[in-house]
């Protein structure tokens, strides 16, 4: 983990992650709060989401990332990390910008639980309704 290297910084969010990412401009080994992210990621489906924006501005060999994430599953995590890699990502070019708007990794899916409201088993789900 290097201090000294210039970074680009930007915060990604998703459900209740929050992804604090650091985006180097160089090789080298990517961490996700201290970890490998090899290490980190443990199903294979979610690294695809996990390196999508760097495989779209074709720096998979370039860049490196540092992140810091709490908060949600191991899902809306990796989520969460995708979208602050594209904020950083169109920080240090912003000719990228046109391309991950158009993959849709740069809008924050605003998605979350629904609240349970008094009266009902669920968020929506009430008793059934009984005539007699």
């Amino acid at each position: 983990m290097s201090a000294a290297s210039k970074y680009f910084y930007a915060v990604g969010r998703r459900k209740t992650a929050v992804a604090q990412v650091r985006l180097y401009l160089e090789a080298g080994q990517s961490f996700i709060n201290g970890k490998a992210f090899d290490q980190y990621v443990g199903r294979s489906d979610l690294f695809a989401t996990l390196f999508a924006p760097i495989k779209l501005a074709s720096m998979q060999d370039k860049a490196r990332f540092e992140v810091k994430v709490e908060g949600g599953g191991e899902s809306a995590q990796v989520e969460a990390i995708r979208h602050g890699l594209s904020r950083a990502l169109v920080l240090a070019s912003a000719d990228l910008k046109k391309v991950l708007r158009g993959a849709g990794f740069l809008t924050r899916d605003a998605r979350s639980v629904e609240r349970k409201k008094p009266g009902l088993h669920k968020a929506r789900k009430a008793s059934q309704w009984s005539k007699r």
